[in-house]
């Protein structure tokens, strides 16, 4: 059974998988697994950027968002045409002749990744280029174009290493996707940095312990050469943080509300007496 792995950290942001998906489908009839997708509306594998954090401290994420080729999927079970189908592959595709139009697999996804097209009035998405696999590919048009190594695609048994610490999206939908993700923006990074406004330094190697005051879990980490600390994929709650170096007065922090990519700012560290 073949499974998509998304891993958001390697993701560089390049399209070059949305653009790859364009360049494959569209104008293109692959029939019976898909007739040409439009020029514009249509996006089977969307990149999207995610801003997290403020200034200074900010970073970037790019969601994919593609048909999650479920093996429970409700669109199947929506549509009155059976024209959705699950292959022994375990990819889901939607039969071009057999679509009538009733948009109801639309309706039915909870991921939002069917596509209507008003031109051939039928439902589209995501077919993982079976076309492809049929013909010997061994990989779809996005994970071939991927430069990264983000985007793996294969065997389950093969992959299931690469997977084994990887997340779907939505478990609770309980349609059982075979596309996993790692990184997702579903955790939370604290970030801020200490110095020395006396000396007017930053403080490289400062400890800054970050710690959950509702469940009691505890990061520690040591401030860099520019005097910042990244807490990365923290669960959302309430915390405590404590920066310490030789020679100064430790700084704790306490009630610190953490619901997003929070920068926490600069803070001063006084040298002890």
């Amino acid at each position: 059974m073949k499974v998509l792995l998304i891993d958001i950290n390697k993701c560089n942001g390049c399209y070059n998988c949305q653009i790859a998906c364009k360049d494959e489908h569209v104008g293109n009839d692959w029939s019976p697994i898909a007739k040409p997708q439009p020029d514009t509306g249509h996006f089977w594998m969307k990149v999207t950027d995610i801003v997290q954090g403020s200034v200074p401290k900010v970073r970037v994420r790019y969601m994919h968002d593609i048909c999650q080729h479920c093996d429970d999927a409700p669109c199947i079970k929506a549509c009155k045409s059976n024209a959705v189908y699950k292959r022994e592959d375990g990819i889901v595709i939607i039969d071009p002749n057999k679509c009538t139009g009733n948009r109801n697999c639309v309706d039915a996804c909870p991921y939002k990744t069917i596509y209507f097209n008003f031109d051939l009035n039928i439902a589209q998405k995501c077919t993982m280029c079976a076309h492809l696999l049929d013909e010997g590919w061994k990989e779809p048009r996005c994970v071939d174009a991927c430069p990264t190594g983000a985007l793996r695609f294969g065997e389950e048994e093969e992959l299931k290493e690469l997977i084994a610490d990887a997340e779907i999206l939505f478990p609770e939908y309980g349609a059982r996707p075979r596309v996993y993700y790692k990184g997702l923006p579903n955790k939370y990074f604290v970030a801020g940095s200490v110095y020395d406004p006396d000396d007017d330094e930053v403080l490289e190697g400062a400890t800054i312990t970050l710690t959950n005051q509702q469940t009691g879990a505890t990061s520690t980490i040591v401030t860099d050469l520019f005097g910042d600390f990244w807490f990365e994929r923290q669960e959302p709650g309430v915390y405590q943080l404590k920066m310490e170096i030789d020679g100064y007065i430790p700084l704790i922090i306490n009630d610190i509300e953490v619901t997003k990519d929070i920068n926490v700012g600069d803070f001063e560290l006084r040298k002890g007496r």
